[in-house]
């Protein structure tokens, strides 16, 4: 068998392992919240966040203020998470406006983590922070970013 085989192969019985460990949000652990101003990105080129500017640490992507109340933009966030295709919900903290979901890769089946906090920014006005980060693998061919980039589209009304 060629190293090239055999990474396809170890690649394909890894992931017939973890989709038959469970689907939707079974085998991953119910996250408790985080402080989204703290996190430690890896060094591995497979997480974005966005947030706004200014942030700490440094958003990949930059997201706007938005001219609706924090708990407008939380239920939004939460609708528009809910119609993306093998996203599950993992927790909410309604208290502090942060919920998390677990995509699982339609290929593999491998599960992405992706967090969402919205901030209050005033009467009428809010901010919001999206992390989403793989749960395996090194390097992620870009799928975090343009998760991020297409949630943000379908928040802001522009996608489905």
């Amino acid at each position: 068998m060629t190293r090239r085989n055999l990474g396809l192969f170890t690649a394909l019985a890894l992931s017939v392992g973890l989709t038959a460990c469970g689907s939707g949000v079974e085998g991953i652990p119910v996250p408790q919240p985080i402080d989204m101003a703290h996190i430690t990105r890896p060094e591995t080129p497979n997480t974005a966040l966005a947030a706004p500017a200014g942030f700490t640490p440094t958003p990949d992507i930059l997201t706007p203020v938005y001219d609706r109340s924090a708990n407008e933009l939380y239920a939004s966030v939460i609708e528009a998470a809910e119609r993306q295709p093998r996203t599950y919900l993992l927790k909410r903290y309604d208290d502090l406006k942060q919920v998390h979901f677990v995509e699982r890769i339609a290929v593999f089946g491998f599960p992405d983590l992706i967090a969402v906090q919205v901030l209050d920014d005033g009467p009428g006005r809010s901010r919001l922070v999206i992390w989403s980060r793989s749960v395996y693998g090194s390097w992620d061919f870009g799928v975090n970013r343009r998760r991020v980039q297409h949630w943000l589209a379908v928040i802001a009304g522009d996608k489905s």
